[in-house]
This record gives structure tokens, C-alpha cells and sequence, in this order.
């Protein structure tokens, strides 16, 4: 049975380029709404998790959301927000049905938008 993972990266859609630097928090997601956090990290210069966020015996089905910091980000690097500013933290909650599959969850942001897809 192949092993599945969960993976992403981030890319500043109105700069072109990767997001260097952005905070991410992994959550499950229970079924009373209850979340635990499973891993924190930050992307690199590529705007990727160095590995996957999740593998191995904690890699399972159920439903997760990645929480990520946009707005610091944004700031960080120079885009004029507003105060407050329209996207500031993204949740992105997703399903995982296939414990051994791959999951990449990509996030495109700019200052007013944002697109996800399950990527490969």
C-alpha cells in the first residue's frame, strides 16, 4: 500500500513569485467542530513545507484545514493592506478520503484574493 502525504506551497500571485516566509498551522478537524493542532511551519524560498506536513502513521483520513498567514506575509513584503486588511489569515478546510494518496493543497494570494485546488 502506497503511503500518502499531505503537502503545499504558496505563490504571490501579484508579485510572481513564491511566498518566502509565510506561517502555516495544520489543524484535524473533529467531528464536534474541536480541532488539534498537528504542525506549524513556514514555507521557504521556493513558497514550499520542506517535506510533507503530514505522512506516515499520522497521515489518516478525515477532515484538516490549513490555516495561513497571509496578511503577515503580505505586509512583510511590502503590499499596501488595508486596515484591516480584506485577507489577513486563510483557512482552507478539505477532506482527506484516501489515507494512502497524495494531498497537495496550494494557496495563490494576492492582497484582495485567493485560490486553492487539490493539486498533484
Amino acid at each position: 500500500m502506497a503511503e500518502g502525504r499531505l503537502t503545499t506551497h504558496v505563490l504571490d500571485t501579484a508579485a510572481g513569485r513564491p511566498a518566502a516566509d509565510l506561517k502555516i498551522e495544520l489543524w484535524a478537524v473533529h467531528v464536534d467542530g474541536s480541532r488539534d493542532l498537528k504542525r506549524e511551519a513556514t514555507t521557504n524560498q521556493d513558497g514550499r513545507v520542506e517535506g510533507a506536513l503530514l505522512s506516515g502513521a499520522g497521515f489518516s483520513a478525515g477532515t484538516y484545514e490549513l490555516v495561513f498567514y497571509a496578511g503577515d506575509y503580505l505586509r512583510a513584503v511590502g503590499h499596501s493592506l488595508s486596515e484591516p486588511a480584506f485577507l489577513d489569515v486563510v483557512p482552507i478546510r478539505f477532506g482527506i478520503a484516501d489515507a494512502s494518496a497524495h494531498y497537495h493543497v496550494p494557496l495563490l494570494i494576492s492582497p484582495y484574493g485567493y485560490s486553492t485546488y487539490r493539486g498533484s
